[in-house]
């Protein structure tokens, strides 16, 4: 580093474009390529001709409570990112699920803290152990989206300590991330990329040796966010740092020596990825063998599924079925993704529909009715519909309409972020022949930003600047509104299409889209009830949208979009039995939740989410998952506000998010956090606390027996929660400390173990800003959600000692 000169040094701490760093060939450096991947690895292009493997939302991945579970899937997402040449993954979310209301609580894990840190470690530590960099983010308290660049949140420091620091805390000891992004908020007036926490507690405190990289466009300054601790810029190759930091250096406002150990960082994630002189990378055939990704995901599926409730209907009698209904457009065409960064585009997604329908015996007959409305977007334009291996062709134009670059794609959605834009190109025309395959009304049309002209057959049929519905950070490239015109169509015709678009600078986000042919609403309406009369058991899949459900914007309701409550109530009022699938990355009410027979939450699934239904629902598998959040039955929740007002949102109400606000209320929801249902069922006995007067983080240690009472395999998740109900200090009435997912066999009985740290009895002092342990009795509760408390047993710190003891 010292062959550098001062500018050299400078140049590395920007992005060397939106997804790169800057090679420095003197001293070994290659550059390293970033990408999105809390759900799946992107890559550097967001390319349909290099799909990738989506996997089940993190949400999904919180309601496993299985951290073997999440060692795997961040293996997964590891051997993805060597396959597609990425070398720091941006990924995993830490925040914490403050509210149902927060757009992108799907990205999230938990709303607590114990479960998040535990889930997210485990991602780290699988992901590194191929030599790939995790980026824990964001860097702190970025749990809503309104006005996410500027808002200021507030928050007294034992709540920012216990609560939103906590994850990140235990990440970092435990599992050492190589990476951490500072978010675009800011806390207490300081923005987070200048702010004093990228240094305490993050370096000083926990140890973090990594790098601190930017959210794209969250540095805003040059001098400020220098002498804080943050170490790369991103994106680049514009940002406030480059010659403005060089001439900063020279006038003395910033120290070299800050700039050395920036550099420093970056040349340590350098070796450590793989990037600095000539070490050679373990090929990934060594670390996971072909399709491991793919069987994770699948898995990962499965282990999230949550049962909610079932009064026997489940899992199908299936040798016994002679016809099923299925209904809803989530069925057909699932939600399996979250809207915004996250996603990515998987070769292919196996719906519902036909993975139920081959689960089924062929004597079954199953039989599918759209029914719901619900969406107000259109659907993704099949390829075969477009063009089929022909594809759609693709002209690039300069501003003065002359061709720039030619090229046939095999996808309609085209995503080309600026620096992926032909040089000189400010629009594209983009043409197709639409071939239906049924006759009917169709709507035909596209996703997205930006001016737009339309043309069937050569006419003209639209012209229109199309913005997104809010504005923020990328939100003209991920939040773009439909637009469509019907046109009559007769099957087999083949109708040609051509739309030219003109972009702004963040590039192109077009997805060409379609909406099938439907019979009048009413019709459907009466063909459903005959249908739901007919059959031995509904499916009801149910979603949420693109508009309710994405980064960038806030949930104004908890309520399903369009018409999916009036349907499933419809359907569950006629049929003999009635499952309910819920297909959404957070709670939504569910107002018919006492019609229907059973309920299961599937989340965004990912691309495996058709084969893990079936699975689940024709009883295959065990339906793993257990309620990361407290899951409310309507708007009604304790904690709402996602809004900032005059730019700040304050975090009222401290300590108490989640299950622990219910808890305070003296409310419960529809569904208490850790609530799931099995096949089986157990019993929960003989619980001890080992606290034998352990010095520094022992803790306790906790024994339960677990017998599987019922006549299958089974799992559940023993959880472990404290209370200290006269306690001098404001504490929640109980809080997770602890957690153990079982798997036994029917009539099967066997003892675990579950460590409680002492951090987990601690409170942080804002008196003595450190951690503290309240002399005293605590209460260890032992049950299988934040309200099922099976058994109670009573520990103690002794006040002259000031350990953990038995009473």
């Amino acid at each position: 580093m010292h062959t550098l000169s001062l500018a050299q040094k400078v140049g590395l701490l920007t992005g060397a474009t939106f997804w790169t760093t800057p090679a420095c060939v003197p001293i070994g450096l290659r550059s390293m390529a970033l990408a999105d991947g809390p759900a799946g690895v992107r890559g550097v292009r967001w390319d349909a001709a290099d799909p990738s493997v989506c996997f089940p939302s993190p949400t999904a991945l919180g309601a496993s409570w299985d951290v073997e579970m999440a060692r795997a899937y961040g293996r997964a997402l590891g051997a993805e990112a060597r396959r597609k040449g990425v070398h720091v993954v941006l990924a995993p979310t830490l925040n914490v699920i403050r509210t149902p209301f927060g757009g992108r609580a799907f990205e999230c894990y938990s709303e607590d803290p114990t479960l998040i840190g535990a889930i997210g470690a485990a991602v780290v530590a699988g992901m590194q152990e191929l030599g790939v960099a995790a980026t824990v983010k964001h860097y702190v308290a970025n749990d809503s989206e309104t006005d996410r660049y500027t808002v200021d949140v507030r928050m007294d420091e034992r709540t920012l300590r216990e609560v939103y620091l906590a994850p990140f805390e235990t990440v970092v000891r435990e599992a050492r991330p190589w990476a951490v992004m500072a978010a675009y908020n800011a806390v207490d007036g300081i923005t987070l990329t200048e702010h004093p926490l990228l240094d305490a507690p993050l370096r000083t405190e926990w140890g973090f040796d990594g790098l601190i990289m930017s959210d794209w466009r969250a540095t805003r300054s040059t001098v400020e966010s220098a002498r804080a601790g943050l170490d790369l810029a991103m994106p680049g190759p514009i940002s406030p740092w480059g010659a403005a930091l060089v001439a900063a250096v020279e006038r003395g406002e910033v120290d070299e020596a800050t700039i050395d150990r920036k550099v420093a960082h970056l040349l340590e994630l350098a070796e450590r990825v793989g990037a600095l002189g000539t070490a050679a990378d373990k090929p990934l055939a060594d670390l996971a063998p072909a399709g491991y990704a793919a069987d994770v995901a699948a898995y990962a599926a499965v282990s999230g599924t949550v049962l909610l409730a079932n009064d026997g209907a489940l899992p199908l009698a299936a040798p016994a079925l002679r016809r099923v209904l299925i209904v809803g457009e989530a069925a057909a065409a699932p939600r399996f993704q979250g809207g915004g960064s996250a996603e990515v585009m998987p070769a292919g997604v196996v719906s519902p529909v036909d993975a139920i329908r081959a689960a089924l015996p062929e004597v079954c007959e199953v039989v599918y009715v759209p029914g719901t409305h619900g969406d107000t977007d259109l659907e993704p334009l099949p390829l075969d519909l477009a063009g089929g291996a022909d594809g759609i062709e693709l002209t690039w134009l300069d501003q003065a309409g002359a061709e720039v670059h030619r090229e046939r794609r095999s996808s309609t959605k085209l995503v080309y972020l600026g620096p992926d834009v032909p040089a000189g190109a400010t629009s594209c025309r983009i043409e197709w022949d639409f071939t239906a395959d049924e006759p009917g009304a169709w709507q035909l049309g596209f996703i997205g930003c930006g001016y737009f002209e339309l043309s069937v057959d050569g006419a003209q049929v639209l012209a229109e600047q199309a913005s997104a519905a809010h504005e923020g950070p990328g939100a003209e490239l991920f939040n773009g509104p439909s637009r469509a015109v019907t046109r009559e169509v007769r099957d087999g015709e083949p109708v040609r299409m051509r739309l030219d678009h003109t972009f702004g600078q963040l590039g192109v986000s077009v997805t060409l889209g379609a909406r099938r042919p439907r019979m009048d609403a009413g019709e459907e309406r009466d063909l459903l009830r005959r249908e739901a009369a007919a059959c031995d058991v509904a499916i009801v899949v149910v979603s949420t949208d693109r508009a309710s459900e994405s980064e960038g914007v806030d949930r104004g309701t908890l309520a399903l979009p369009g018409d999916q409550d009036d349907v499933v109530s419809l359907v569950a009022g006629h049929a003999p039995s009635t499952v309910a699938v819920v297909c959404s990355g957070a709670p939504v009410a569910l107002p018919w939740r006492d019609e229907v027979s059973a309920i299961l939450v599937a989340w965004f699934g990912g691309q495996a989410v058709g084969p893990a239904l079936a699975d689940v629902i024709v009883g295959h598998r065990e339906p793993r998952g257990r309620l990361p959040m407290s899951w409310p039955a309507d708007d009604g929740v304790p904690v709402h506000q996602v809004a900032p007002t005059d730019g700040r949102l304050d975090y009222a109400e401290g300590l108490h998010v989640g299950y622990r606000a219910w808890l305070k209320e003296g409310r419960e929801p529809a569904w208490a956090f850790g609530h799931g249902l099995g096949y089986t069922t157990w019993e929960l006995s003989d619980v001890e606390v080992d606290a034998n007067g352990h010095a520094g983080d022992a803790g306790a240690n906790v024994f339960v027996t677990a017998r599987n009472t019922g006549d299958r395999p089974g799992r559940t998740v023993i959880q472990v929660y404290l209370a200290r109900p006269d306690s001098a200090h404001d504490r929640p009435v109980r809080w997770l400390a602890g957690f153990a997912a079982v798997d036994q066999d029917a009539g099967a009985t066997a003892t675990h173990h579950i460590r409680l740290p002492t951090r987990a009895f601690q409170h942080w002092s804002e008196t003595t800003r450190s951690w503290q342990l309240e002399p005293g009795q605590f209460e260890v509760q032992v049950g299988t959600s934040a309200t099922a408390i099976h058994h109670r047993r009573i520990v103690a710190v002794h006040e002259k000692t000031n350990t953990l003891q038995p009473d």
